[in-house]
């Protein structure tokens, strides 16, 4: 699974923390690029801000968004995804603590692949993390042009 690289937008270090650990443990060896907002979510996925002059043909095998973000939320995150043509087919995995049904609905609506909430007990948080991993890392089979290359 090297070479590999998934996007955490999450901005609790304990979540963010965990998650890293949860993902080595399930010998999930992938770079790890971490955004701490909305913003700066975009600003790595559009090479704009501080990761300007970044080779956007090289994109996330998979990002883990979070929905409780500040600067922009992670509902707004995704919208702005699914609009640009360089990360409409992106895998999103929404790996949130929210129970709120409304948060489900309308990250489904906005064209998340997934829905995950984070498992307050580590062993569970870190089963849930290693599955989802292992999913969109090994088995998934991504569209080709959204890696910058031709089928």
């Amino acid at each position: 699974m090297r070479g590999k690289t998934i996007l955490l937008v999450e901005d609790d270090r304990n979540d963010e923390m965990l998650t890293i650990r949860a993902l080595k443990s399930n010998n999930i060896s992938s770079d790890v690029v971490v955004a701490r907002d909305g913003v700066e979510a975009l600003d790595y996925l559009f090479a704009t801000g501080t990761y300007a002059g970044r080779d956007t043909r090289v994109m996330p095998e998979v990002v883990l968004l979070d929905l409780k973000l500040p600067k922009l939320d992670g509902l707004e995150v995704l919208a702005r995804m699914r609009t640009d043509e360089r990360t409409r087919m992106l895998p999103v995995v929404i790996l949130t603590s929210s129970k709120e049904e409304r948060d489900l609905m309308d990250s489904y609506r906005l064209g998340a692949n997934s829905y995950v909430r984070k498992p307050v007990d580590f062993s569970q948080f870190s089963k849930a993390v290693g599955q989802v991993g292992l999913y969109w890392l090994v088995l998934n089979e991504a569209p080709p042009k959204v890696h910058g290359r031709s089928s």
